[in-house]
């Protein structure tokens, strides 16, 4: 896709159909040339160009998830919005998948369109169909809206209570920063070698790290993931209390690196790996390798754990797709205390 300074335009981009067939589908595009990070001058051509070129390790890891789209139609320096509920314009041909409302209890499996039920004036519905970003077509859809950050649940459908990973979302205080959260993650990799459990770092794409224990069984629950994680949060705290805290009371942060084991619940959400971030910088959500999250941890450069988008293009060229374990590698989580 080439830079335009035309307002609209329509692209050709690679999808697949409802039998798994591959297609081209046309889309149209509006002002490529608005530019979506000032800082860089990095313009919505580059984001979706960007994206096309992700697309196949991406995808994997937000296919059949409930998407929740952060939108910044005029780029990270205007107004933006959480989108939940897929929006009603979306193309015939993208799927959804469906998630309770917070606090319902509920969740469902995909709904066909006769039999969804319409809410009467003024009552709330309790469920939400999701956007399910199945191909390259469909995420340059949502990138076309301004979904720059991309935020996906922990279980994926038709099962959506049935999370395929335990995260451990670790959230710097400052003066604590992502060379701390790179301590911590070392520290957390040390209980989960014990328990013979293998994890797969990631940044955030802004100040923290996230770690992803990988599960994929069946028969897991979010009870099951929520427990685990609060356990070995609070082991970690008790273990280096001057390092580490795993509750969310800001003034116990300071110094310190939250592990937020809270997004282990149904209707919380994470944001997806190779999602770029609303920063400064079009900095990018980056699977990591455990030798430079401890190469960081030993030199003190926080930079070597800040990637922007045409630095996670060249390592999927070079490595590929780092977080695939998080879909392929089938674990159990051991029972504590």
């Amino acid at each position: 896709m080439a830079k335009s300074e035309s307002k609209r335009q329509t692209v050709q981009v690679p999808g697949v159909d409802a039998d798994g067939e591959p297609v081209v589908r046309q889309l149209s595009v509006s002002n490529l040339h608005k530019v979506y990070w000032p800082a860089s001058g990095t313009t919505k051509a580059a984001f979706l160009q960007y994206l096309v070129a992700v697309a196949p390790v991406m995808v994997p890891h937000l296919a059949d998830r409930p998407v929740t789209l952060k939108r910044y139609p005029e780029g990270v320096d205007g107004q933006s919005f959480f989108e939940k509920r897929c929006p009603s314009h979306r193309p015939d041909w993208l799927a959804t998948t469906t998630l309770p409302r917070r606090g319902t209890g509920r969740w469902g499996k995909e709904i066909p369109l006769e039999e969804r039920r319409v809410p009467k004036p003024g009552e709330r519905e309790d469920l939400i169909e999701h956007c399910n970003l199945t191909d390259t077509s469909g995420l340059v859809w949502a990138g076309n809206l301004g979904a720059i950050e991309l935020h996906v649940t922990m279980g994926r459908a038709p099962h959506p209570d049935n999370p395929r990973a335990v995260v451990f979302d670790l959230d710097p205080g400052a003066p604590a920063d992502v060379v701390t959260c790179a301590e911590v993650a070392l520290r957390l990799r040390e209980v989960f070698d014990r328990l013979s459990l293998a994890a797969v770092p990631k940044t955030s794409g802004g100040k923290g790290l996230q770690l992803y224990v990988p599960l994929n069984r069946d028969e897991t629950t979010y009870d099951d993931t929520s427990d685990f994680s609060r356990e070995v949060a609070q082991l970690l705290e008790r273990v280096h209390p001057e390092l580490v805290v795993a509750t969310q009371t800001k003034s116990e942060r300071v110094g310190k690196v939250l592990i937020d084991w809270y997004q282990n619940t149904l209707t919380k959400t994470t944001v997806s790996v190779y999602s770029p971030r609303a920063r400064e910088r079009p900095t990018v959500s980056t699977p990591l390798t455990w030798d430079e999250v401890s190469d960081a941890a030993d030199t003190g450069d926080a930079g070597a754990l800040t990637f922007e988008l045409d630095d996670v293009v060249a390592r999927v060229e070079r490595h590929g797709d780092l977080f695939a374990p998080v879909n392929e590698l089938v674990q159990e989580l051991p029972r504590l205390g």
